[in-house]
């Protein structure tokens, strides 16, 4: 994308079917390609990148570029993320596409383009602004099953209470939500790969 195009983008990212809301406001720059989106997003959630994704949006797919063969012409309608830029999709304020993150679990998220900002060549290409309450607990059953987990942590009388306790350590807070240490993951992968967020 030419220079004088470039902008930064402010997007609100949501995680779906999920009361009170988990949510993260980020500013990326607007040719951020899919694929390094997708870096920011686990860090600004919190996930661990543990399991496949994809992007939704005009009823088209947009995933990981599959490295084996399809005889069978079952990945066709997935275009691969490394050739889009999120511009290519958002181009307008209150423009939004989805970003599911492990098919099992089907933990969907909304991202909407909120703002479209001149570009500032001096901050961060991806930093997150904003956000509320922790990300839910990797393979915990998506939004269901973690309505259940805080259920449980919410009564400590439950006979699951100990085991759910401890298999989400004494420190979780569903309520807890660190700016400064969900900016310093993001800082830290630009700085791993410093090329990611600008091809």
């Amino acid at each position: 994308m030419p220079a004088k195009l470039k902008k930064n983008y402010q997007i609100k990212v949501k995680l779906m079917d999920i009361q009170p809301p988990i949510w993260r406001r980020l500013l990326v720059t607007s040719d951020i390609k899919l694929d390094s989106l997708h870096s920011v997003l686990q860090d600004a959630m919190g996930w661990f990148n543990c399991h496949l994704h994809q992007y939704e949006h005009a009823g088209a797919l947009y995933g990981m570029a599959s490295e084996q063969e399809d005889p069978f012409g079952l990945d066709e309608r997935v275009e691969s993320e490394g050739k889009y830029r999120l511009s290519d999709l958002l181009q307008q304020e209150k423009d939004s596409l989805i970003y599911e993150y492990d098919f099992g679990d089907g933990w969907r998220h909304e991202i909407q383009l909120e703002k479209i900002l001149p570009l500032d060549k001096q901050a961060p290409s991806a930093i997150c602004v904003e956000g509320e309450r922790a990300c839910p607990p990797e393979d915990c059953g998506g939004p269901w099953g973690y309505q259940s987990l805080l259920d449980t942590l919410a009564d400590p009388s439950s006979e699951d209470y100990a085991e759910m306790r401890e298999w989400v350590g004494e420190e979780f807070d569903p309520e807890e939500f660190n700016l400064v240490k969900t900016n310093r993951f993001i800082e830290q992968r630009h700085a791993m790969d410093p090329e990611s967020m600008l091809q």
